[in-house]
């Protein structure tokens, strides 16, 4: 799981919107240096606005400017990402071809791949909007509980001893 801690901008019935700054994926990869995400982070961070679905939960349960942890499946954000770089090539690249192949000219084949590329990003933007209310694929309140994991708490009892509990 991805997990990032944001505060609580908007409460909707069935949602929350979360502003996040986005800081927990710098340093896990091994673009480091190259990253433009980094050195914006740096800066000050990139202020971002999420819709997380409730799933089930009371939205009278939080309030305006709460600190909440959202969570996110990494194969979510794996699938997505090729979903939503790779269907724009794949269509620009495709129907280039295509209209290179049926009209033999090299303006078929430019108009062929500007209209893949334009299909492609329509298809994306019809994905995003269709599968919005989809619980699988949209961040999730993290209530410090991880299905199927166990959590650890770490306490200071009274004395300088520190002791694990569950």
């Amino acid at each position: 799981m991805i997990t990032e801690t944001g505060r609580v901008v908007g409460i909707e019935q069935d949602s929350l919107w979360v502003e996040t700054i986005q800081r927990s994926t710098c340093n896990s990869c091994a673009a480091e240096k190259g990253c433009g995400q980094g050195l914006i982070a740096k800066w000050g961070g990139h202020t971002s606005y999420i819709r997380v679905l409730l799933a089930g939960r009371s939205a009278k349960s939080y309030q305006l400017n709460e600190e909440v942890t959202i969570a996110i499946p990494e194969d979510v954000v794996v699938r997505g990402s090729l979903f939503v770089y790779l269907l724009p090539l794949v269509l620009l690249l495709g129907l280039s071809g295509l209209g290179h192949y049926f009209v033999g000219t090299e303006l078929a084949a430019v108009l062929g791949g500007g209209l893949g590329f334009v299909l492609g990003a329509l298809l994306v933007r019809w994905h995003s909007w269709a599968s919005r209310n989809d619980t699988r694929l949209q961040p999730q309140i993290q209530d410090g509980e991880l299905d199927g994991e166990e959590v650890v708490h770490l306490i200071e009892p009274s004395s300088s001893d520190w002791a694990i509990t569950k």
